[in-house]
């Protein structure tokens, strides 16, 4: 082996090197000479060890492993596979034979007979102990004068802090006034921002500033880099780091002087005795680097404390200690006193707006309710009839208000009411549909108004209280209802909640159990064993446009409901599913929001869901929900339930029980407007008070963050001029599909053309894709919004026909538009299984990933 030959003689080298080393170690040790022999006696054994030491750690090191299992396989030695611990082992046990090197042989020829060579090198190994020893004598004393020094400085910059202080504002006050003087503002931008250029906007106004700090923050048109979470970045200067840096130099050069002026002599004696040099300023500035960085802070942080128009009277005031300790102490008590007004203005300003706060917001979240009402409550699981009953109660009163989660449901209701005898009209923002005589309405939750009053009203889905978005719909229902019996259906897990919430009213707990029992299939699901009465759920809408596509290539008739779809044309759909039209049904979560279907088994295609921020696990509570539509009664004696995958994880979440839930959602009342009208006109000024507003316990506050974005659009324009808050907010909180820029535009053009007295400009229908149809569905229905909202229900009603055709439309588009929507990879193009979980196949997922393990993508 080449590589043994190379380093063999280096290593006895090495190893020759040590053993002087060892000899020196043990002759500086003794106070008198001893003999070559007694050193062989008490030291000679080692020598041995020290070649092997040197001769291991060299061949391990320096042979590659490569190398190694040539040498042991011409050694015999089976090395295929062996890990890198038992490859060098096996050849450390190897090399232990290899070549040995006789070092006490060697040690032998260098001294044994030759009695004056070990006398010197005894004498020369004493020597240079001696010699080391002093020289670690100096260090110490060096380090002594060091530390003395640096006690001192540290003594000074904490007794003279205020004496140093005052040239280090006067020097600050200088700059600044050059500084204001000469430059020139920009405006404010994010300093990252380096894509935005900065703007001259003229000189600067001293009087815009109050303390040297707010100054600081001003840009000074230069772009430096800096350090964030331990990365460099560049951005825009401020005139902090500027000071900062500036401030820095100065003191590194005044304090080590001052330092120095006031050392006592017999240190500067004692620095020249053991340096051989004069003590100069440099040598402490160097001595006091830690504590000096310490203080700096200090000194920065009480300049920015400063009020700016004192600093720049100052400048021009020459230095002299008594007089700039004079004005300091002036200028010092004068911000006190400023300071301490300012205190308690802002301590009054708080206290006058914690009582608004209190007066507006106060009592309106409070629990305990204020009218004499009946509450009954309907507790219990999905399909076990607590909405049945809630309606019955409601059917046999004189007047009744159901409130639905869903458009769909009111009409679902408004259909089954009239159908069995009951006159029913609908309300739910985007229609009406006004029986004659009809003393019960059906309308979505957002539609409730306090003050209408009704001898019975029902609240279905409560446990949609916790929705962060929506939940506060359900709490104003439910805490300003206005009827003589209310009839509150929810989820077992929403009881205390609802109880809290209710507080002393009076109330009537029913508890509902499932009649037909649920039951999980062993086996993970496949698409080929879907049967008749499946209803099989995803979590977005092309997943379930994507699997009805494979169902109705494989030859089933196919039925679909998913969120963007129009009510009347998934009523159509259901309806095709409960005449048999369709054999399975294809859903996203919306099958479990309140819809009856005769549904035999449930199969979840995905486990997790995308809620806006993530993808997550369901949760038990969204599992029961979808769940629990399986096993229609009177249809199934059971019902099924069945998962791709984790079914023992899944069956876990079906099966665990329902832990309470405790926190509502609140959002802005009528009253909480009119109270707020008392201080203030603008809605922008409400945000602001809302965000400010700590949300009582068990509640937490609804964002309004679709509310606060349509606002941008409209704030301080006229049409937040001409309409009174309430009809302003009214209009900003139309339920329609904010995060749609087409329908946000409209929004915004209909606004204008409402304050202007203007026909509101009509909705464009596209019909191009069935995308653009269920567009031109949503756009019509803000169309709605407005006309009803403004009372114009004979123009509605041309609208609400031509909605229908367009629900018409999507639901012949659907018939022929799912066959494009077959699962493809989008890098390449090529099909996908129908459970494939991502976006792109596994062959362009590879190449991905090795294109930027091995960098080529950089």
């Amino acid at each position: 082996m080449n590589k043994l030959t190379v380093i063999y003689p280096q290593a006895i080298e090495q190893t020759k090197v040590k053993i002087f080393e060892d000899i020196d170690r043990y002759l500086e040790t003794k106070e008198s000479l001893p003999s070559f022999e007694q050193y062989l006696a008490d030291r000679g054994h080692y020598s041995e060890q020290i070649w092997i030491n040197v001769w291991l750690n060299k061949v391990t090191n320096d042979i590659s492993k490569n190398e190694k299992k040539q040498f042991l396989s011409e050694q015999g030695f089976e090395v295929q596979g062996i890990d890198r611990k038992l490859l060098n082992k096996l050849f450390r046990d190897e090399m232990r034979g290899y070549l040995p090197f006789d070092a006490m042989e060697w040690i032998r020829e260098q001294f044994e007979g030759q009695k004056e060579k070990w006398e010197n090198r005894y004498y020369d190994a004493k020597e240079n102990h001696y010699k080391r020893e002093q020289l670690k004598k100096l260090e110490g004393q060096k380090v002594a004068i060091q530390t003395e020094i640096e006690d001192f400085a540290v003594g000074i910059m904490e007794e003279q802090y205020d004496f140093i202080y005052l040239y280090v504002r006067y020097f600050v006050a200088k700059q600044l006034a050059a500084d204001i003087k000469n430059n020139v503002k920009f405006q404010s931008v994010d300093t990252f921002a380096l894509e935005e250029k900065l703007v001259d906007q003229g000189a600067f106004n001293p009087s815009a500033y109050t303390t040297v700090g707010t100054f600081f923050e001003e840009l000074t048109g230069d772009i430096h880099k800096t350090l964030h979470w331990g990365r460099s970045f560049y951005e825009y200067q401020t005139y902090f780091f500027v000071y900062e840096g500036l401030i820095s130099d100065y003191l590194s050069e005044l304090i080590p002087q001052k330092v120095l002026e006031q050392l006592p002599d017999d240190l500067k004696d004692d620095f020249f005795e053991t340096f051989h040099e004069k003590l100069s300023a440099s040598f402490v500035k160097g001595s006091i680097t830690q504590s000096f960085y310490d203080v700096e802070s200090y000194f920065i942080e009480d300049i920015q404390q400063e009020y700016l128009i004192d600093l720049l009277k100052l400048a021009d005031v020459p230095f002299n200690e008594d007089i700039h300790r004079e004005i300091f102490e002036k200028d010092y008590q004068e911000r006190e006193i400023k300071q301490k007004e300012e205190e308690e203005e802002q301590k009054r300003k708080k206290e006058a707006e914690e009582r608004m706060m209190q007066d507006i917001f106060g009592e309106e979240y409070d629990p305990s309710l204020r009218r004499n009402v009946r509450y009954v409550l309907h507790i219990g699981e999905t399909n076990s009839g607590k909405t049945h009953h809630a309606l019955e109660k409601m059917k046999e009163a004189g007047s009744g208000l159901y409130l639905a989660p869903l458009r769909l449901l009111a009409l679902e209701v408004y259909d089954k009411l009239n159908a069995e005898g009951t006159p029913c009209s609908l309300k739910t923002g985007e229609e009406e549909k006004i029986v004659a005589d009809a003393q019960h309405i059906s309308c979505t939750v957002e539609m409730f108004h306090e003050k209408e009053y009704y001898d019975v009203i029902v609240i279905d889905e409560a446990q949609m209280l916790t929705d962060k978005d929506r939940g506060f719909s359900w709490y104003k229902a439910i805490t300003k209802a206005n009827a003589r019996e209310v009839h509150i259906i929810g989820s077992r897990n929403s009881r205390t909640m609802v109880q809290q919430l209710l507080g002393d009213a009076d109330i009537e707990i029913h508890e509902y159990s499932r009649d037909t029992p649920l039951e999980v299939e062993k086996k993970e699901f496949n698409i080929k064993h879907v049967k008749k009465g499946d209803a099989l759920i995803c979590f977005s809408r092309r997943r379930v446009l994507e699997t009805a596509s494979r169902l109705q290539s494989d030859g089933h008739s196919v039925s679909m409901i998913y969120g963007s779809m129009p009510p009347e044309t998934r009523k159509k759909q259901i309806e095709q599913f409960n005449a048999g039209k369709t054999k399975v049904i294809v859903a996203t979560d919306a099958i479990g929001m309140g819809l009856n279907l005769p549904i035999r088994r449930v199969v979840f295609l995905e486990n997790d869901k995308f809620d806006g921020t993530r993808r997550r696990l369901l949760t038990s509570q969204e599992v029961k929900q979808i769940a629990g539509r399986a096993g229609r009664k009177g249809i199934y004696d059971v019902g099924k339930v069945a998962f791709v995958s984790d079914i023992k994880k899944m069956r876990n979440l079906l099966l665990q029980e329902d832990e309470p839930v405790h926190t509502f959602a609140i959002a802005p009342t009528n009253s909480v407007f009119e109270r707020f009208q008392r201080y203030y006109r603008d809605l922008g000024t409400f945000f602001e008070l809302w965000d400010k507003f700590e949300s009582p316990k068990g509640t937490k506050k609804a964002s309004l963050s679709e509310e606060k974005s349509l606002y941008q659009l409209i704030a301080g324009t006229e049409i937040e001029a001409r309409l009174s808050l309430m009809d302003l907010y009214g209009f900003l909180h139309l339920p329609f599909s904010k995060n749609e820029p087409v329908l946000t535009r409209q929004w915004e053009d209909k606004m204008y053309a409402l304050i202007h007295n203007q026909d509101l400009p009509e909705p464009m229908i596209k019909e191009r894709s069935l995308e653009e149809l269920e567009l031109s569905y949503k756009a019509i229905g803000l169309h709605l919004l407005f006309l009803y909202r403004l009372d114009q229900r004979t123009e509605a009603i041309y609208w609400e026909r031509l909605r229908e055709e367009v629900s018409d439309f999507v639901q012949d588009r659907l018939k022929t538009d799912i066959r494009k929507f077959v699962k493809k990879c989008k890098s390449c193009g090529k099909n996908l299984p129908w459970d494939h979980s991502f976006p792109t196949c596994d062959a362009c997922h590879a190449a991905k990933y090795r294109r930027y393990r091995y960098g080529d993508e950089y």
